[in-house]
C-alpha cells in the first residue's frame, strides 16, 4: 500500500461559516415562509436544515504530529498529514485499527476501550470514543522484564525500552491488522532472539559475532552493541507496517531469582582466586627479591635448607589472611 497525501486545501474555516450562513437563512425561511403562508419557502428551509448539517462531517482539525488516514465508501483516498483546519468530503470515513489500544509504560497492550468503553470518573460514567488520528510523534514502548535463557542456559531477567514512530500512514493502517500490537509483539521476538546469542557475562569459546571466532560479548558488557542488534532485528520486522525503530535501550538486567545467589557466588569466588592469584604472585616476586638482594649485599650466607625455610616463613606472612605474630629468636640459628 502506497501512502497518498489527501490533496485538499486548509478550507474548514470557509465553509464553516458558510454552513452556518445556510443553516441561518433555511430558519429564515421557514419562519418567513410559515408567517406570510409560503409553503415553498417553509418546504425549502426544512429541507436545507435536513441536509445542511451533513458539511460539518467533512470538517477535520489536525494538531501538529497528527494525521488522519482517509477511505471513500471502502477505498483508499489518502492521508491528511499536516496541521489545519480542513474541508474534506463528507462522506470520507478516518480508520484507525488501533485506535483503542493503548501501549503502557509496561509494555501491555490494553485495549481498554474494547473491554468496557465506559470510564468512570468521580462516580459518573462516561463513554470514552477513541480517536481516529494516528500520532506522528516519537512514542517509548516500556517493554517490560522478560524472562529468557542466554546461550549458556542461564536464565535471566531484561527489558528494554524502544522510541518508535509512524512514518507511513497507509502501510501503518492497512498492511497490519494493529500496528501497536504488531510492534509489541515483534519487540519481545526480537529481543528473545538476540538475547540468545550472548551470555550474561564473558564466558570461554563463545562466538557472539557470528564470524566463527570467540570474542568477549556478553550482555552485561556489550550493552551497547546488544541494543543496537536488537534495534535492527526489530527495525527489519515493523518496515512493512510502516514504522520507524529510533533507539532501543536495555532498561533491565539481571540473573534470574532463582539463579541469583547461586551465580552470585560463584561471582564472589572468581574474585577471591583473582585477588589470591595477585596476591600470590607479588609474595614470590617480593620473595625472589629478597633473596637477590641478601646476595647481592652478602649481608648472610644461607643455605638451601634455610632459603627454604625463609621462603616458607616470608610467603606465610605475604599471603596469610591475618597479621603474622613475630617470634624473636635469641640462640643460634643453626
Amino acid at each position: 500500500m502506497e501512502e497518498k497525501i489527501y490533496t485538499t486545501k486548509k478550507n474548514g474555516m470557509m465553509v464553516l461559516l458558510l454552513t452556518i450562513v445556510v443553516l441561518l437563512l433555511a430558519i429564515c425561511a421557514v419562519v418567513f415562509g410559515a408567517y406570510y403562508y409560503q409553503s415553498f419557502m417553509v418546504f425549502a428551509g426544512i429541507f436545507v436544515l435536513c441536509i445542511g448539517w451533513i458539511p460539518f462531517l467533512g470538517l477535520k482539525v489536525l494538531k501538529p504530529q497528527e494525521a488522519l488516514v482517509l477511505t471513500l465508501f471502502g477505498k483508499y483516498v489518502g492521508s491528511l498529514k499536516e496541521d489545519g483546519f480542513y474541508f474534506v468530503n463528507p462522506f470520507c470515513v478516518a480508520v484507525n485499527p488501533a485506535a483503542s489500544t493503548k501501549l503502557a509504560q509496561s509494555g501491555d497492550a490494553v485495549e481498554s476501550s474494547k473491554i468496557s468503553g465506559i470510564a468512570i470518573s468521580g462516580g459518573t460514567a462516561s463513554v470514552e470514543v477513541p480517536s481516529k488520528k494516528i500520532s506522528l510523534k516519537a512514542m517509548t514502548l516500556n517493554n517490560g522484564r522478560q524472562k529468557i535463557n542466554d546461550c549458556l542456559g542461564n536464565p535471566i531477567e531484561i527489558g528494554i525500552a524502544v522510541i518508535w514512530k509512524v512514518t507511513d500512514t497507509a502501510k501503518a493502517v492497512f498492511e497490519v491488522d494493529n500496528y501497536k500490537e504488531y510492534l509489541s509483539l515483534q519487540c519481545d521476538s526480537a529481543l528473545r532472539n538476540i538475547v540468545r546469542i550472548y551470555p550474561y557475562d564473558v564466558a570461554t569459546n563463545v562466538d557472539t559475532t557470528g564470524d566463527g571466532m570467540a570474542d568477549e560479548g556478553s550482555l552485561r558488557g556489550s550493552a551497547e552493541v546488544v541494543a543496537e542488534r536488537i534495534k535492527n532485528e526489530i527495525q527489519s520486522k515493523v518496515k512493512e507496517a510502516g514504522m520507524e525503530i529510533v533507539e532501543a535501550r536495555i532498561t533491565y538486567l539481571a540473573y534470574a531469582p532463582e539463579i541469583a545467589s547461586v551465580m552470585l557466588q560463584r561471582q564472589q569466588a572468581s574474585a577471591i582466586i583473582d585477588a589470591r592469584k595477585m596476591i600470590v604472585d607479588g609474595a614470590v616476586g617480593m620473595v625472589e627479591m629478597a633473596l637477590d638482594r641478601l646476595n647481592e649485599k652478602e649481608i648472610v650466607d644461607l643455605d638451601e635448607e634455610r632459603k627454604a625455610a625463609m621462603v616458607s616463613n616470608l610467603l606465610v606472612v605475604l599471603c596469610g589472611n591475618h597479621d603474622a605474630q613475630p617470634i624473636v629468636n635469641s640462640g643460634t640459628l643453626y
